[in-house]
């Protein structure tokens, strides 16, 4: 099992049908952490409200979890915007402490901002009802990559996401996610941090950004990424393979590492 000092995880959209909840159950089986930060949208209640699913493997991602916790894991928990309601209950719950958003330092004393990203996203954030238009346009397109990987799986041919094909290809999307990025760095700047991690995009990255790293975790919806911290306080990317043999094999992980 591979050891990290600190892992930022996010967007598992627990409850929705396209969550990949048994991959990112490999991941927490493959690694551990002294700390890890669940960075929003970990349980997808505008999904749930639209009809109840829940099953076994979702269960087990949370039992997981707390297991990490009572094992010694710290755990914080700053929610997003499918799981706003986290935000009634901030403090310190054994070893899970929910909270808006944190500075967390690196080993090598770097500071950096930690918060979901919905904050800072104009869709939501002022336009309520289309921002559910949006959610569900893209439920469409994920329930649409099962069907394109039917066909694609029956011909020999490779996973292929149609989601995130539209998502970089698609030039006002594209223009989107560049000005969402460049908000999240002018709004880290207020913080006087050297660098800010976020969700919500479900696009993993890593840039520099003027003087201020950038960091996306990505999802556990088509990416399967997270990112973790060495014990010297270098970042990395990591991604999670898919689930490709009987669940009794953990997946390997293909780790592309970025050093900061």
């Amino acid at each position: 099992m591979a050891h990290w000092r600190t892992g930022w995880i996010s967007d598992f959209h627990l409850g929705m049908k396209g969550s990949k909840a048994g991959v990112l159950l490999d991941f927490l089986r493959e690694n551990d952490f002294d700390r890890l930060y669940l960075v929003g949208d970990i349980i997808d209640v505008l999904a749930l409200r639209r009809g109840i699913f829940w099953p076994q493997e979702h269960n087990d991602v949370i039992q997981k979890l707390l297991r990490k916790g009572r094992k010694g894991t710290e755990l914080i928990y700053i929610p997003g915007n499918h799981d706003g309601f986290v935000t009634g209950y901030l403090g310190t719950y054994g070893s899970v402490t929910l909270q808006k958003h944190a500075i967390h330092t690196t080993a090598n004393g770097r500071r950096i901002l930690v918060f979901h990203g919905h904050e800072l996203d104009a869709l939501v954030q002022n336009l309520g009802w289309l921002g559910h238009a949006g959610d569900f346009g893209y439920t469409v397109l994920l329930r649409s990559n099962g069907i394109v990987n039917l066909g694609r799986r029956l011909l020999g041919l490779e996973p292929w996401s149609l989601s995130a094909y539209v998502k970089g290809r698609v030039r006002n999307v594209a223009t989107f996610i560049s000005n969402f990025e460049e908000a999240v760095v002018r709004y880290a700047q207020d913080y006087k941090v050297d660098g800010v991690i976020c969700g919500h995009l479900h696009t993993a990255t890593v840039r520099r950004i003027g003087a201020t790293e950038y960091y996306n975790t990505g999802d556990w919806i088509e990416s399967c990424t997270a990112l973790v911290e060495d014990c010297d306080g270098t970042i990395k990317l990591i991604r999670q393979a898919a689930e490709t043999r009987p669940r009794e094999h953990a997946a390997d992980l293909d780790r592309e590492s970025v050093g900061t």
